[in-house]
């Protein structure tokens, strides 16, 4: 089936954009998220396409005194890949690689219109490839880029201006991930699944910070790095470090970040940028870890709902809860220099270098 994408010189094997190889857990999505300078905003934005369910999906999420509004679209994608909008969700490229325009048009007291403005070339992290036995569990690629937001956000009536100096992160992957309904076929050899994922993308006056880790249960990293890079670097111009050390502390009771100490080996020496959560961000409001809205699940040609979630209520230890982001301030010692950036993580099953010893144990 040809689509518009066929238009384009894009194509990476012999067949139509609308086919993505052969295997079903294939996807394509956007992620955005913001906050202003003292935290007290933030709002995310998740959009995939997964070709071999012919499903589209976009999420659209703000916090606002103690609540997240969530708005959850899917759709049939109908094999077309370059149509990005799912009901009442949009994104725009406006400029590749560095400005894009995400706008929700009103749906159920929920619109926004907000414009991305990155503040370098984006960084491409060392492919994602991971398996249970024989299964491939992922086989991805990221980009990941720091930037300023600018627009307006309303809820029920009330309509916000992005305040100035708003920041956040955006990126781009593409490739395998469990996506659908999950596989009820249980693993070769009674191998039971654990996933450990930390992501700390960090903004500061004039320069932005990453850093990622994929470990396995005894906390040896099959994925990491951390990258440095100056406002309007290009890709020979950012620092990318292979030995970065994250150690972090959790909330007792749960399995969330309380803090943590990045430490950042350079040639001129160490950095150690310390991590203080202001506020925390549920990941299931974009889709990760939902019970109903978990990515690529079919909803039929087109379905919308909104969610409020109380952020006191959460159960901590409720699956749906696990992945969170933590609004953080952040500071570099040896500098002084102070930003606001996240603390993503989501521990799944045992963890031996935080004491997790079941699938969904707590922190002591």
């Amino acid at each position: 089936m040809l689509t518009k994408g066929d238009e384009y010189p894009l194509h990476q094997t012999p067949e139509p954009i609308a086919y993505a190889g052969t295997d079903r857990n294939f996807y394509d999505r956007y992620f955005f998220n913001g906050y202003s300078p003292d935290g007290s905003t933030f709002f995310g934005v998740a959009f995939g396409v997964y070709p071999h369910l012919n499903v589209a999906d976009a999420h659209f999420t703000v916090i606002r005194d103690g609540t997240e509004y969530c708005l959850h679209a899917s759709c049939e994608l109908n094999m077309e890949r370059l149509s990005l909008e799912v009901g009442p969700i949009r994104i725009d490229v406006i400029e590749p690689l560095k400005v894009l325009r995400v706008i929700v048009s009103g749906h159920d007291g929920i619109s926004a219109d907000i414009t991305f403005t990155g503040r370098s070339f984006p960084i491409e992290e060392p492919r994602f490839v991971h398996r249970y036995g024989p299964r491939t569990f992922m086989d991805y690629t990221r980009m990941t880029q720091n930037g300023h937001y600018s627009g307006w956000i309303e809820v029920d009536g009330k309509r916000e201006q992005l305040a100035e100096g708003t920041a956040g992160t955006r990126d781009r992957s593409w490739g395998i991930r469990p996506v659908g309904t999950s596989d009820a076929q249980p693993h070769p050899g009674g191998l039971v699944p654990a996933f450990f994922w930390q992501w700390t993308p960090l903004n500061f006056a004039n320069r932005s910070m990453f850093f990622h880790i994929n470990a396995n249960t005894r906390g040896a990293a099959w994925n990491t790095r951390a990258v440095i890079v100056p406002d309007g670097a290009g890709p020979d111009e950012q620092i990318h470090i292979e030995d970065a050390e994250m150690a972090a502390t959790l909330q007792p009771g749960t399995r969330w970040p309380s803090g943590g100490t990045l430490t950042l080996p350079t040639a001129d020496g160490d950095l150690h940028v310390s991590f203080e959560p202001i506020g925390r961000f549920q990941m299931r409001g974009m889709g990760y870890t939902s019970p109903k809205w978990s990515h690529g699940l079919y909803h039929g040609p087109l379905e919308v709902e909104r969610e409020d979630i109380d952020l006191a209520a959460c159960e901590p230890g409720q699956p749906q809860n696990l992945h969170v982001q933590m609004i953080c301030k952040v500071r570099i010692a040896e500098t002084g220099e102070e930003g606001v950036g996240v603390f993503e993580q989501l521990v799944i099953g045992p963890y031996a270098p935080m004491g997790f010893k079941e699938m969904f144990d707590l922190a002591q």
